[in-house]
This record gives C-alpha cells, structure tokens and sequence, in this order.
C-alpha cells in the first residue's frame, strides 16, 4: 500500500508507532513496515515531512542525537501526541464503521 491508499491516516500510524518509544525517522518508517507485515512501503519523502509537521503541532518532540557514526533526529511521542493518538483511532474507528456501513461489510 502505498501513501495515497492511508491518505488522512499516516499521522495517526506514526504516532502509534512512537507510543511504542522513541524513535529516528528510518526507524519509523521500518517499523511500520514490519508492523503492516509488509503492506506499508513508505517513501522517506512522505514520512519525514510528516514528522515535521506533527513536531510543529507539538503531537511529538525530536532530539539531535550521534548514533552509529551519524547524527539522527529522534522523536518521542508528548502528551498532546497521545491525545491526537487517541482522537485519530476515534475517527479511524469512526471511518471504519461508515465504510463497513456503505460498502455492506
């Protein structure tokens, strides 16, 4: 799947993502990957501007940190982050109804 198939949703994967720790961009984006069992295929160009704009929201905050030779910004989920969490699995919970309604599932 790619971006446009989650459109109005990666926010709340990757917020998921963090509520498990911290974590760098690349690290991010493998593990929602992994966690898709494969199906999430993300392009660095759409998660990282992402991570931008949920830092400027204050939903996540990020830290320079030097790991492994380089330097990697980390982000970690903030209060205000666990209730946008909270919000998105509403709508998503919400959106998941009303297809199932419409579609007859």
């Amino acid at each position: 799947m790619d971006a446009d198939g989650i459109h109005g949703q990666l926010d709340t994967l990757i917020l998921a993502t963090l509520k498990r720790g911290e974590a760098h961009g690349y690290a991010i984006i493998t593990a929602l990957k992994e966690l898709s069992g494969d199906r999430l295929d993300l392009p660095s160009g759409t998660v990282y501007p992402a991570l931008r704009r949920l830092e400027r929201a204050g939903s996540i905050s990020g830290t320079w940190t030097v790991g492994e030779g380089r330097r990697r910004r980390v982000y970690a989920l903030t209060e205000d982050g666990l209730k946008a969490l909270e919000k998105g699995l509403g709508d998503w919970r919400s959106l998941r109804e009303v297809m199932g309604a419409v579609l007859g599932t």
